[in-house]
């Protein structure tokens, strides 16, 4: 199995200068199974990098599994070229809008309205197959196993576990490890405690053990006080997180887009010596458009 990353920044994509050496593209992976299956996670502009390295494939199968529908992390769907193409087979793979009473087709469909792109998902040329998925729900795409479980966003999030003939990655989408809205003296801080205690631990059982993990860092500890609730994590947090699930090693995504280059390096080495991450692990990264991993 490889994976390869098409896009790592959070929230808005941010080409310059000041993120050339990870790249500006907001979240895409890429991952080939050991029979060359093409599995996509999210559909942020990364996307679109990933489209324009198709062609010498085409017809293709792709299986398109969204974490959830926040721009960053569709933006580049319609863009997406392969979905123009006749001969194509799209599977698009999401969870339902339990606020609007959409499912995953009908949610994506207002992105192809002609208010917001000139092409109706009805005039695509590939074939579009829309599934969507209940939590817990496993799909079989060739040799490859995707199963998911609900994470903790401001919307339904799935985080994703891919296998593959033994190897294994997990995809946190974005995520922000669950924490007690009481304060200890009121009522009902107890009972919800335990529900915290009892997501967090569903969480790390569900992606126990894989090779790789992926996970939305897009704050630091100290930046984490003002933005606690936006459903994001931080360096510190997912590093204890990769521990308690004894995951193999930790890629860093997701990186603020306000964060240049020499920022996000700055504070990744001060997260790794906080943590005595060269002591303790496991391996910690930050991802990068364009790199490759095989397992």
């Amino acid at each position: 199995m490889k994976l390869t990353f098409r896009g790592v920044r959070g929230s808005i994509a941010v080409p310059g200068p000041n993120t050339l050496r990870y790249g500006g593209n907001t979240t895409c992976l890429e991952i080939r199974g050991d029979n060359n299956e093409l599995i996509i996670l999210d559909a942020g502009t990364g996307i679109y990098q990933l489209a324009l390295t198709l062609f010498g494939e085409l017809p293709i199968e792709a299986h398109l599994f969204l974490t959830h529908t926040h721009w960053d992390h569709i933006q580049g769907l319609p863009f997406f070229i392969p979905t123009f193409i006749p001969g194509n087979t799209i599977h698009i793979y999401g969870a339902f809008d339990p606020v609007g009473q959409k499912n995953i087709r009908q949610i994506l469909a207002r992105q192809f309205e002609y208010c917001y792109f000139p092409v109706r998902e009805a005039e695509l040329k590939a074939t579009m197959r829309f599934t969507t998925l209940k939590e817990r729900q496993t799909v079989q795409a060739g040799g490859v196993t995707i199963s998911n479980i609900l994470m903790n966003h401001p919307v339904l999030n799935f985080g994703y576990r891919i296998e593959c003939n033994g190897k294994s990655i997990f995809f946190t989408g974005d995520h922000e490890q669950l924490y007690n809205i009481y304060a200890p003296e009121e009522d009902g801080w107890s009972e919800y405690q335990q529900y915290v205690n009892e997501k967090n631990k569903a969480i790390t059982d569900f992606m126990h053990g894989v090779d790789l993990l992926v996970a939305d860092t897009s704050y630091t500890i100290q930046d984490y006080p003002q933005k606690k609730g936006w459903g994001h994590s931080t360096f510190d947090a997912n590093i204890d997180m990769a521990r308690i699930a004894q995951v193999k090693s930790l890629y860093f995504t997701h990186h603020e887009p306000v964060r240049s280059d020499n920022d996000l390096e700055r504070v990744y080495q001060e997260a790794l010596e906080r943590k005595k991450v060269a002591i303790h692990g496991p391996p910690c990264h930050l991802a990068r458009e364009g790199l490759t991993i095989e397992l």
